[in-house]
């Protein structure tokens, strides 16, 4: 700043951390996520497709203890990114532009997408039986 006589632009460190910032963050990063994560469907798609061998590989490695944490982090990232993009269409129709209900929104984006995430898992780990 002195060499300039500019101000510089504030930055993470100067703001005070908040749900919102938060939320922000975080539907960026999981949109990164899931379109990285979309080439492990891909590859199963293809495992599919080239046969039962193929398919047998990808199982092995989707059902491994590292498959699994990187299969539940995509669905987490998936129904996050689904429902943190919901409020967004909401507060486009000019819906909750309160700051309580930012946070009141941001928290409840947070809170569906771990219980939807909880409640697919406890289905698949049953054995997805209706």
């Amino acid at each position: 700043m002195a060499q300039t006589g500019r101000p510089l632009s504030p930055h993470l460190q100067v703001y005070k951390w908040q749900v919102q910032m938060v939320t922000s963050i975080l539907h960026r990063a999981t949109g990164i996520v899931l379109a990285v994560g979309s080439l492990l469907l891909v590859w199963g798609l293809a495992a599919v497709a080239a046969g039962p061998e193929a398919f047998a590989t990808f199982t092995d490695c989707a059902g491994s203890p590292l498959g699994m944490i990187v299969l539940v982090g995509w669905t987490l990232a998936f129904f996050y990114h689904l429902a943190n993009g919901i409020r967004h269409l909401v507060q486009d129709t000019g819906i909750g532009y309160s700051i309580p209900a930012f946070v009141r929104s941001s928290w409840l984006s947070i809170i569906v997408s771990i219980v939807l995430t909880v409640a697919v898992w406890a289905y698949v780990l049953a054995g997805g039986h209706a």
